[in-house]
């Protein structure tokens, strides 16, 4: 996503975050949004709803130091109803001089809403294609920064970042989120002192002239948002990716970089077979095997997921590493609608987390998750999955601080809550469905197979933390019954009203003498509940959640003293009775005896069991002195 920002905040080469990195991140971020106005002006345009796109052949004509395209897109298409028109995006600031079917001119209008309105010879009836082939040029709507040329060391260079909706300013296309273009050539004539770059793979390289034109074929399905050219005298460093299983070892990872600076990127750049490797080994072999991984400098101040070749503006390892994990979490599955934009962004933040976990070490995630959580509670609200008016403004989908930071802490807590074989599984299970892969999917898809794979009843996590807002905030009391044991009283309170109580398995960490430690997960479903734990030491301490398994702020753990608490955790029960009695205590303490007293301070009865009658005893108010193997306390008893 344009991750100009974004991902360069994506950290850096992860030695933690300092007060810079954060002020980079969220520059990153605000400049990831400027390719579109703040309340965008495109809506899912009903007019391009009643045909499915099955193949594009894109032809443009550019010049790296001239800002502007000529272009031929031949579309075929096929219609979902009866159709006598075809309607695609396309800015009105571009002109088209022609359309045919075959050698048949049609008529068009380019109306004042962006479209290009084609009436068809005849009426192309459902289930049946077409193609159409359009000629155009000029100089590309500027609105969303979508097709831009500028210089590097003094060389032009052209790159276009369409996300989220500037495909319709420099080609005419469909690019709402429902349809995914088949497979698609694309051809870039520019002045052959310059390397061409598109999705998919180089097909051929052919001079005419001064010009050369650069073929690429990209056979998988691939939204309109993510076609991407970029074309300046960019130098190729070859690498090579993949685990090198037996069906399909290994598939090429080829760099565009900038000449003066290759040296050092090809540096930063040695790490990308390690973190695709792991990717892998996580969620499954990198989609686009076939074709290849790689990525293109150009000049925004972060990254873009461009299917096969991600734009680069930066080489920090955050950053490498978000745009590699959008491949499967963005490009393969794609979010079925801005309002499920966490899909993309919060998963693949998340991905990128744990190539900070697994190379970097428990410690450095641990800082990880602290900054993600740190930014999610400095406001308290925040819901994760979009309203339609959210849906609607580019900042709102594209904030750091909820798609991306709480996304990411929300896709931890899921794998917290269903464990780490369940998670993963669920992860490679989404993206292998038949129904989602190269496709498109939307967040209940997503539950409905963490469900699946874990046997867990998930609505009530996805409710609190996915579709409602805010945290809690934790008190957590320990008291210590002897014997190694404690019973510990969860009380929360939330940051957001939508969320009056959040059921989560909350951490809490015991600590002893010479550095021991235990580490207990409690599943608090409601306030004040109480949990018996018993540690395989004496607890000195607690601590809550030291390893940033939940989203929350300024909570506390305690560990009272046991003496003070002898009396809290032992209880006669019924009380009142007229029967029987039980004196309750943990199993952890022994009781020795107990004797009984009037109203006058005088001995009654004396018991060693815990449970004993009272019917004998007079009506009133009765003191019963408790002995145990912890000591004395007293309570107060009512016959009647």
């Amino acid at each position: 996503m344009k991750k100009f920002a974004l991902l360069f905040a994506l950290l850096v080469t992860y030695t933690g975050f300092s007060q810079t990195h954060d002020e980079e991140y969220h520059r990153m971020i605000e400049a990831e949004m400027k390719s579109a106005s703040k309340t965008m002006n495109f809506r899912i345009n009903p007019n391009t709803q009643n045909y499915d796109i099955t193949y594009h052949k894109l032809e443009f004509t550019v010049d790296p130091a001239v800002y502007f395209i000529s272009g031929v897109v031949t579309t075929t298409f096929t219609a979902i109803s009866n159709m006598s028109t075809v309607t695609f995006d396309l800015t009105n600031q571009l002109t088209v001089s022609s359309v045919k079917q075959g050698i048949t001119n049609l008529t068009f209008v380019q109306n004042a809403n962006n479209e290009l309105v084609i009436t068809l010879p005849a009426t192309v009836t459902a289930g049946n294609s077409a193609t159409v082939t359009i000629t155009y040029s000029g100089a590309p709507a500027t609105g969303e920064q979508a097709f831009t040329t500028s210089t590097h060391n003094g060389t032009p260079v052209l790159w276009t970042l369409s996300e989220p909706f500037g495909a319709r300013d420099w080609w005419p296309c469909k690019q709402d989120l429902n349809d995914k273009v088949a497979n698609m050539d694309v051809y870039i004539t520019a002045p052959s002192a310059y390397t061409s770059v598109s999705n998919g793979l180089e097909q051929s390289q052919t001079i005419n002239g001064a010009n050369k034109t650069t073929h690429f074929h990209h056979d998988y399905p691939i939204p309109a948002y993510l076609v991407a050219i970029a074309a300046t005298n960019y130098q190729v460093y070859n690498q090579q990716g993949g685990l090198g299983t037996t069906a399909s070892p290994y598939f090429p990872i080829v760099n565009y970089i900038y000449p003066e600076t290759a040296s050092s990127t090809q540096t930063s750049l040695a790490i990308t077979p390690a973190i695709i490797n792991l990717f892998e080994s996580l969620v499954g072999p990198y989609p686009f095997r076939n074709e290849k991984y790689g990525h293109a400098q150009f000049g925004w101040g972060g990254g873009m997921e461009h299917t096969t070749v991600s734009f680069m503006g930066g080489w920090n390892r955050g950053l490498i590493a978000h745009e590699m994990a959008h491949q499967w979490f963005g490009d393969k599955v794609t979010c079925g609608t801005w309002k499920d934009i966490w899909l993309n962004e919060g998963i693949t933040e998340y991905m990128s987390g744990l190539v900070v976990e697994n190379l970097d070490g428990a410690s450095n995630f641990v800082s990880w998750k602290t900054n993600k959580i740190n930014n999610i509670t400095s406001q308290p609200n925040g819901n994760l999955y979009l309203s339609d008016t959210q849906s609607e403004d580019v900042n709102r989908i594209f904030s750091s601080r909820i798609s991306y930071d709480k996304g990411s802490m929300v896709t931890h807590m899921l794998r917290n809550k269903i464990g780490d074989t369940n998670f993963f599984q669920g992860l490679r299970n989404y993206l292998n469905d038949p129904a989602l892969a190269y496709g498109y999917a939307t967040t209940p898809q997503f539950k409905a197979h963490m469900e699946t794979v874990s046997g867990i009843n998930l609505t009530e996590f996805f409710n609190d933390w996915i579709y409602m807002q805010g945290y809690p905030t934790y008190t957590v009391n320990a008291q210590n019954l002897g014997g190694n044991q404690l019973r510990i009283t969860l009380n929360q309170t939330s940051s957001h009203i939508s969320v009056p109580f959040f059921e989560a398995p909350v951490p809490i960490r015991l600590t002893g003498a010479g550095g021991q430690t235990y580490d207990a997960i409690l599943n608090n479903t409601s306030n004040g509940q109480q949990f018996l734990v018993t540690a395989p030491f004496t607890p000195t301490g607690i601590l809550f959640d030291p390893n940033k398994h939940i989203i929350s702020k300024n909570s506390t753990a305690t560990l009272g003293n046991s003496s003070f608490e002898l009396d809290q955790i032992i209880s006669l029960y019924p009380n009142p009775s007229n029967d029987r009695i039980a004196i309750q205590l943990p199993a952890t303490i022994q009781l020795e005896k107990a004797e009984i007293y009037n109203s006058l301070g005088q001995l009654t009865a004396t018991e060693t069991n815990a449970e004993f009658s009272v019917s004998a005893l007079s009506d009133g108010v009765h003191i019963v002195k408790i002995t145990t193997s912890e000591g004395v306390i007293h309570k107060n008893f009512i016959k009647k």
